[in-house]
């Protein structure tokens, strides 16, 4: 996963405004007790803190895998 695909996954997963929401402000302990945002800036994999993000927040383990790819036709 890139982080163009984290980002996009963020977005149809929380939306545009929440998504920006969850990625700054959520603390996440598994990757450091650091946000999304500052995990990523420290290097950590878009993919691992995509997992984490979605653990931390109970997103349904049948929408982790394939997030963030772009949808055939869609115009995004």
């Amino acid at each position: 996963m890139r982080r163009s695909e984290f980002n996009l996954a963020v977005e149809q997963e929380f939306g545009a405004g929440y998504g920006s929401v969850v990625v700054n402000d959520l603390v996440l302990p598994e990757v450091g007790g650091r946000t999304a945002a500052e995990a990523l800036d420290a290097g950590a994999a878009p993919r691992d803190v995509w997992l984490a993000l979605c653990r931390a927040t109970d997103v349904p383990e049948s929408r982790w895998y394939g997030a963030g790819r772009p949808v055939p036709g869609d115009r995004r």
